[in-house]
């Protein structure tokens, strides 16, 4: 009877300890669940390196993340989806850029302040947009001498 209170123990540590892995794994995602935050929406001419789920953010910190992309076929841009956190008040003059971590890092999605006295509301497209820049592109634009000056 022993032998099976022991297994049954280490199972339920086993059990525990999967579940907090759970838990951790969606708070570091972003994969919450809930609706804790606000749409807003933008279209970019390039998203590479950016997919659902990538962070979203302001002066370096995490306020959101990237919930929904989708080629627009009138216009050949990609119309995303963001949700931002609810505390977090957006200026409606703000501008939003794909950024990059660095050389060999990921995109993120970054929102740059602009200086109005009005807000985003929830829905609101954000309209100041930059795209990705492809790092081959721009190498090969040097490697060619550019623009010829």
């Amino acid at each position: 009877m022993s032998h099976n209170k022991t297994e049954v123990l280490v199972g339920g540590a086993v059990f525990a300890a999967a579940i907090g892995f759970a838990v951790y794994a969606a708070q570091s995602t972003g994969f919450s669940g809930g609706g804790a935050g606000y749409d807003l929406h933008a279209s970019f001419r390039s998203l590479e390196g950016v997919s659902v789920g990538t962070d979203v953010r302001l002066a370096g910190v995490k306020i959101g993340t990237v919930t929904g992309m989708e080629l627009n076929t009138e216009t050949y841009r990609a119309d995303t989806t963001l949700n931002v956190r609810n505390e977090v008040e957006i200026p409606d003059d703000s501008a939003i850029v794909v950024a990059s971590e660095g050389l060999l890092g990921g995109n993120f999605v970054e929102i740059v302040p602009g200086g109005s006295l009005f807000y985003f509301a929830p829905g609101d497209e954000i309209l100041d947009t930059q795209g990705a820049v492809s790092l081959i592109s721009l190498l090969l634009k040097f490697v060619s001498g550019g623009d010829g000056e």
